[in-house]
């Protein structure tokens, strides 16, 4: 048997002469497969994370929290879902939140969650970035997440800080320091959300990273320009103060929830210069759409719009019929056809919604 043939366990025979006789006996050899450089494997997880670095994401003005719709059984609708990401891209968005708050991760399994961005990035990484949310209040949870993110392709990651139980800032530092080592990474602030502020010292200490692409902040302007001012990119978190953060104090865009809506304005807002009356032409839409904890008003006007069926997964129900009223007020008011979609907005019934609490 040659020793050249790879993949298979050889035995050399030994021949020993013994009474006049020959006894053959066999030596095992390990194969050789295993030493051959794997140039024919998928690439290595380093190989596919360095493919976007943090200065591509820093790049970035408009980022869409994408929505995540549903099937009527509360699986996954990936067709309409794709929809809404092409809408994102056809209409200027640079890049896309997968499973953050607007999207439901804190919704999904790990499993769903990872799936999720692995389909986005299959049929839409080479169009637009795929931020994927794998953060989690368990930093074990998040390292693993986030191995499974970047193995699946996505661009860079979103890490919020641990929430509920909350930790020290050592702790924080840690937290981040764990998982800003696996590919580029925006650290998301929202105390609204997590009962706990990210304060400048652990963000100035995570900077030195060069994984770190900025902060979605969502304490307020004077944060924003802090930051700025040392050179760190920060994104406005909060729709309603995107321009004048844009303009005014120096971000370099938002990640908007918006924008799921009206994709084409809010990047006009993002990349056309100061524009005061857009901006106020918009805001009665950013004030209805946070009037109850988001993504509850942007799951009831997808659906009102007929890009998705009206299917919520709980605890979020549709909002008010009132309410449902008023946005498409506002649509007429914006103009129909700045929306997405092709059909009449309407006002729909409550039983025409679906609540979905096991799926």
């Amino acid at each position: 048997m040659s020793s050249s043939i790879i993949g298979r366990c050889h035995f050399v025979a030994d021949s020993i002469e013994a009474a006049g006789t020959k006894r053959r006996t066999t030596r095992w050899r390990s194969p050789r497969a295993a030493v051959i450089p794997s140039f024919h494997l998928p690439m290595r997880s380093n190989e596919v994370k360095n493919r976007t670095f943090a200065d591509d994401i820093k790049a970035l003005r408009l980022i869409t929290a994408i929505k995540t719709p549903y099937l009527p059984d509360g699986r996954f609708d990936l067709e309409a879902y794709d929809t809404l990401v092409n809408l994102q891209i056809e209409n200027g968005a640079e890049g896309v939140i997968v499973g953050g708050t607007t999207g439901e991760g804190q919704l999904m399994s790990w499993d769903e969650h990872i799936m999720l961005i692995g389909h986005t990035v299959n049929c839409f990484g080479g169009s637009i970035k795929v931020i994927g949310n794998t953060g989690s209040n368990s930093t074990r949870e998040a390292i693993h997440a986030t191995e499974q993110g970047f193995a699946v392709g996505m661009h860079a990651a979103l890490h919020i800080n641990p929430y509920y139980g909350k930790t020290s800032l050592e702790g924080l530092i840690s937290h981040f320091e764990s998982v800003l080592p696996m590919g580029p990474t925006i650290i998301y602030n929202v105390p609204s959300r997590t009962g706990q502020d990210i304060p400048p010292r652990v963000i100035q200490t995570m900077a030195k990273s060069p994984n770190l692409a900025g902060v979605k902040e969502c304490v307020g302007n004077d944060r924003v320009e802090q930051y700025t001012s040392d050179g760190v990119v920060v994104w406005s978190g909060n729709d309603d103060e995107c321009h004048v953060s844009r303009w005014d104090y120096g971000a370099t865009g938002v990640i908007s929830v918006t924008s799921n809506l009206v994709p084409g304005l809010m990047r006009e807002l993002m990349f056309g210069g100061k524009n005061p009356a857009l901006n106020s032409k918009l805001m009665p839409l950013m004030e209805w759409l946070f009037h109850e904890p988001n993504p509850i008003a942007l799951n009831t006007a997808l659906a009102q719009l007929g890009v998705v069926r009206p299917v919520f997964r709980l605890p979020y129900v549709p909002l008010t019929k009132a309410k449902r009223e008023e946005f498409v007020k506002i649509v007429k008011e914006i103009g129909r056809e700045n929306f997405i979609g092709e059909r009449d907005v309407q006002i729909l019934d409550d039983n025409d919604f679906i609540l979905v609490g096991r799926y």
